[in-house]
């Protein structure tokens, strides 16, 4: 202390100077001082460094939780001590203060995983080929005969008439948007944060999310949810109140075994049934309805007598069906356009009411090759081939290409239009921001306790959301300025940005998708 005093220092040099001391008792050796030397670091080394890099990119991509220690462990392995070596750097370990060190200096933060917009399987090829389709209908089919509004819900546009042409020629020419989805509201779904007195105890929680019921529904931007109001003076009300239906296209559904089962295809189509009743008795007759729909395989299914060459027999059978129990097979068309039956009919000499096989199917439509088998093992035709089997040459014809969905058949036969969303694009939906918003209502209300007051409180939270008009055409315009940066040429990530930038605009005109692309570095 005397001698640090002498040299106008305190205690911590006076700390200094006795561990040099026993430093030179030990070891007979001077210490060696770094004043007025660089300090240097192992992440100096461009080698060394990029090797992290690489290994910490490995671990995220694969969603990989690592820490600090994992950093430490990976500098002890052979190959980062040679190239530890090489740089000249006798230290073979790390602390794990000294990992974190590194962590930040490379960019890695600790923290939350941030939710973003969902944009896996966006850009496959047959899914942009598919979305461009979709949205050209949506820009020179649907929009022009939409009334526009803005984010207050005032009509800023009406369609201007003309005449409808093809295959919408008929159609009331006005287009109401109807979008459906389904969602899961879960019992123990609720915040997990919240105030608590110091005096609080804890006390045990349930596991898992609890009981689930699920809610199908469908929007529209006129009205929002699609029900009819007024019950006291509809005929159409009293028949539905009569045969046990409802005046409201909402559905709730208590999926699961032992209690209403599961949704299929056959609920969906009974409430879409429904829906379009009470669109028809709403409208009166003034609009057409455009009902979209998720692209999900449930929705995508045929009908029972739907044209299909998967699993049908080269020769003829006495009853196939394309599943057990289904109906007879519908007719198909020939080439020339005429309808061709598939099955043979019942005054036939020899084979009454049997399929005929997709041998004289094809002998009919002039198609037959000598020596085609049923189908190529596993149905695992090469991709350039068209007619290598029975089931790949059917499978090409236009009947068969063109069957459409039990659900689009349903909706097109009620004289109305049906379209599905490009899979992945669940932000061209507008039904999903109400129910973000009405499960943000349900994790603040308090927990319930049975499956009445959970029905109770998910109908409230809905409704909570409904009342207000104007949100859900701001819902329907966010989800339209997606699809028209997707028409500008806009893709992936790029619209998040998009919609925060150009909130308030319901079409991007060409100079704010110029504007954008600049800024991105596009032109």
């Amino acid at each position: 202390m005397v001698i640090s005093r002498s040299q106008g220092h305190g205690a911590a040099h006076a700390r200094r100077i006795r561990d040099w001391l026993h430093t030179f008792l030990i070891t007979q050796q001077l210490p060696v001082h770094r004043i007025g030397q660089p300090n240097t670091s192992l992440l100096d080394d461009k080698d060394f460094a990029l090797a992290i890099k690489l290994h910490l990119q490995s671990l995220a991509g694969k969603q990989q939780h690592f820490c600090a220690q994992d950093v430490v462990d990976f500098v002890e392995t052979d190959e980062m001590q040679e190239k530890m070596n090489k740089a000249g750097f006798p230290r073979r370990t790390i602390s794990v203060r000294t990992a974190c060190r590194w962590l930040k200096q490379l960019d890695w933060r600790f923290g939350r995983r941030k939710n973003g917009m969902y944009i896996d399987g966006h850009e496959r090829e047959d899914v942009v080929e598919y979305r461009k389709a979709f949205v050209k209908r949506w820009m020179e089919e649907y929009e022009p005969r939409m009334v526009i509004y803005d984010n207050d819900g005032n009509v800023v546009k009406t369609p201007e008439g003309f005449v409808l042409q093809g295959k919408y020629a008929g159609q009331r020419f006005r287009v109401l948007l109807v979008t459906h989805d389904e969602s899961t509201f879960y019992a123990n779904d609720w915040r997990q944060t919240a105030w608590l007195h110091t005096s609080s105890k804890a006390t045990p929680q349930p596991k898992g999310e609890g009981e689930s019921m699920m809610v199908s529904d469908f929007l529209v931007p006129e009205w929002g949810r699609l029900r009819t109001e007024d019950r006291s003076i509809h005929l159409f009300t009293l028949l539905l109140m009569l045969t046990g239906c409802t005046s409201d296209a909402r559905l709730f559904f208590w999926a699961g075994k032992n209690r209403d089962g599961y949704f299929t295809s056959f609920e969906l189509l009974a409430q879409v049934d429904r829906a379009i009743d009470i669109f028809e008795e709403k409208t009166n007759g003034f609009a057409t309805g455009l009902f979209m729909f998720d692209n999900a395989p449930s929705h995508q299914k045929q009908a029972p007598d739907a044209l299909s060459a998967r699993r049908m027999p080269k020769n003829p059978h006495p009853d196939w069906t394309s599943a057990p129990g289904a109906p007879q097979m519908r007719p198909g068309q020939l080439p020339d356009g005429s309808p061709q039956q598939l099955y043979h009919p019942d005054d036939h000499p020899t084979m009454p009411g049997w399929f005929k096989g997709m041998e004289q199917i094809l002998r009919e439509r002039e198609l037959w090759q000598d020596g085609l088998k049923a189908q190529c093992a596993g149905f695992k035709c090469k991709p350039s081939q068209t007619d290598c089997c029975c089931c790949r040459i059917l499978f090409n014809q236009a009947d068969f290409i063109n069957q459409k969905s039990a659900l689009q058949e349903l909706v097109e036969s009620r004289g109305h239009i049906c379209d599905f969303y490009p899979k992945y694009h669940c932000e061209l939906n507008f039904i999903e921001m109400y129910w973000d918003a009405a499960k943000f209502q349900y994790r603040n209300t308090a927990k319930t306790c049975s499956s009445s007051a959970m029905e109770k409180n998910v109908k409230a939270c809905l409704d909570s959301i409904i009342c207000l008009t104007f949100c859900i055409r701001r819902y329907a315009n966010r989800a339209a300025r997606f699809i028209s940066a997707y028409a500008g040429g806009l893709t992936g990530a790029e619209l998040a940005w998009v919609n925060r930038k150009y909130s308030g605009h319901r079409i991007l005109p060409q100079f704010m998708i110029n504007e954008v692309k600049a800024s991105l570095g596009y032109i």
